[in-house]
């Protein structure tokens, strides 16, 4: 196993892992839609971990491509969240709350 910087993959692998479980645990968990949608940016931000970790330690001289995907997930996941936070506000103002579990029909 290569160390870069002397930090071992491993240690990489176990944050992204801890990250995706807790993004896991608050999207499964919450009733709030508000936390539910940072959940899913945690489980994001996990895998951008593992992307820049796995392209660092298997090709240092790509490590750039591994960084790029990563960015570009990173803008997936803000338009995510603007698209996520518009709905919320949208079903907040019609339905007077943002619990999950009181919004059982999707007509207006």
């Amino acid at each position: 196993m290569i160390a870069a910087q002397g930090i071992p993959l491993v240690a990489f692998l176990a944050v992204a892992a801890v990250l995706f479980c807790i993004g896991l645990f608050a999207a499964l968990r919450r009733a709030n839609a508000i936390m539910v949608l940072m959940g899913i940016e945690l489980m994001l931000n996990a895998v951008n971990i593992n992307l820049v970790a796995f392209s660092r330690y298997s090709a240092p001289a790509d490590a750039a491509r591994g960084q790029a995907f990563a960015l570009f997930v990173l803008a997936v996941a803000a338009a995510e969240a603007a698209v996520g936070l518009a709905l919320v506000i949208i079903v907040s103002r019609r339905r007077n709350t943002i619990e999950v579990d009181k919004i059982d029909t999707l007509r207006g």
